[in-house]
């Protein structure tokens, strides 16, 4: 069975994985090789007053749903769009006075359309959500009793009049969500806004250098005619070439962990002992760890414990002032911290470029952008030498360092950074994306912006002070900084 005949992906045993998808043609770097509309999807909790509850975009100002007086939209077109599933959820929040957490109102989203559509929606889906793990017997008590809450929490929502659902089957929805859940990002693909369950999805395996990468696509609902609406989907994309009966993979945590760091978070979250070939042979974690080499000398290793175990403190400091928008003291910690990591940290080390990444956010947070877009190189060519050429992540933090290149007047590293960036993301999001298409139009002005700079420096500097004093850069919409 094929997710359709244009599709070409089948369902087969993986062996101790289980079942997993491989390809059944052959597909290059870019192709799509399915897409798929959430089952269920809801906004974090924390969110839920800032991001639209239908296609997950930031918005200053969203719409109110008038009766549940929680979800949130860009507009009447959006809130109608999201209707089919709001209004169970609107009627159940009414009743109950408040909406519950995030898990318990995806439950109760699956739930609802379970008993709706009985599990199966489409030709196209090739699993249910009864056939997916939900690992409750792995789950540590901690774990159980929280989902045990969760439980509870749902039947005091689930509104009398719905045909009632056994605890057995709500306690295994509640574990599927807990091993399955995908984050969804909003607009600009920087911040994780929501989780959604796409059962599909749930069946490609992990590996820690897959060959595929997921994406969303928001949907566009600004037609007039709704026959022309697209829904918010996710995309699965080929980072690479791929055989024909080559297994489809993506990566369920970030690569930029050692590998018994990555081991552990997959074991924790997700039950199984990662075995591929990066896990086993440690790949990469002498570049992770690695220490400066200076005329032939590496630090002592009492030296790198020292800075090591400064670094994580430094690192919890900058976390708490973050939350606590003291920018400011962010910046002197990072200071203080690349002062001790410098002389013995080598450019790949992970505890260097955390620092270097919020170190550089923030100053350009601050439009002190020159001293930004320093660590931005840094950062950039450090994630170079660890991640997939084509990995989302390094696309993005090539196109923020450029971005900020850009801000600070260093318009040939701009240029060549947002370049880069736009290669990747091509890959990773496609053409049509609204982040790849922003790209493309910086791309273009600062090809022409760089001309103009060969040609006449002077003339370069005064037209950019001008144009940025009146029109701030923006990529999906939104301003990305403050006016230079």
């Amino acid at each position: 069975m094929t997710v359709e005949k244009q599709d070409p992906v089948e369902v087969f045993s993986a062996g101790e994985k289980g079942r997993g998808l491989r390809l059944t043609q052959p597909l290059s770097a870019g192709d799509v090789v399915f897409a798929e509309a959430s089952f269920a999807a809801v906004v974090f909790d924390s969110l839920s007053l800032q991001v639209c509850h239908s296609c997950f975009r930031r918005q200053p100002s969203p719409h109110r749903c008038a009766q549940c007086k929680f979800a949130h939209y860009c507009d009447r077109t959006c809130q109608r769009a999201a209707w089919d599933e709001h209004k169970q959820e609107c009627s159940a929040i009414r009743k109950a006075g408040k909406a519950p957490n995030e898990n318990v109102r995806l439950a109760a989203r699956i739930l609802w359309r379970i008993q709706k559509d009985t599990g199966l929606v489409s030709d196209a889906q090739l699993t249910t959500l009864d056939l997916l793990e939900d690992h409750l017997s792995k789950m540590c008590p901690e774990d159980l009793k929280e989902l045990k809450v969760d439980v509870q929490q749902l039947y005091n929502y689930w509104p009398k009049k719905r045909k009632a659902v056994g605890e057995d089957y709500v306690s295994h929805i509640f574990g599927v969500i807990n091993c399955n859940g995908f984050t969804l990002s909003d607009q600009r693909g920087l911040q994780a806004v929501g989780v959604g369950l796409f059962p599909n999805l749930c069946l490609v395996n992990h590996s820690c250098w897959p060959n595929c990468t997921i994406i969303l696509n928001h949907g566009n609902q600004t037609a007039l005619d709704a026959s022309f609406h697209s829904k918010r989907r996710i995309e699965l994309r080929a980072l690479g070439n791929i055989s024909e009966g080559e297994e489809l993979t993506v990566s369920y945590v970030d690569f930029l962990n050692v590998s018994k760091d990555r081991q552990r978070l997959l074991k924790q979250q997700y039950f199984f002992d990662c075995k591929c070939e990066h896990c086993t042979s440690g790949s990469k974690d002498d570049l992770m760890t690695a220490s400066r080499d200076a005329d032939g000398q590496k630090p002592s290793a009492e030296v790198l414990k020292e800075v090591t175990e400064f670094s994580l403190q430094a690192l919890v400091k900058i976390e708490e002032a973050r939350t606590k928008g003291n920018f400011h003291e962010v910046v002197k910690i990072c200071r203080e911290c690349l002062q001790k990591q410098d002389p013995v940290f080598g450019d790949t080390n992970l505890h260097l470029l955390r620092v270097l990444s919020t170190a550089s956010e923030v100053l350009s947070f601050q439009q002190q952008f020159h001293e930004a877009a320093r660590y931005a190189q840094r950062m950039v060519e450090g994630y170079t030498k660890l991640y997939h050429p084509n990995n989302a992540q390094l696309g993005m933090a090539m196109m923020r360092a450029g971005v900020t290149h850009w801000h600070a007047g260093l318009i040939e590293a701009a240029h060549g950074l947002i370049c880069r960036a736009y290669a990747v993301l091509l890959v990773t999001h496609g053409a049509h994306h609204p982040i790849t298409k922003d790209l493309e139009a910086m791309r273009t002005q600062t090809e022409m912006e760089l001309r103009l700079f060969k040609e006449n420096e002077c003339v370069y500097q005064s037209m950019r002070e001008a144009v940025l004093a009146s029109k701030p850069l923006s990529i999906a919409g939104e301003h990305v900084q403050i006016k230079a």
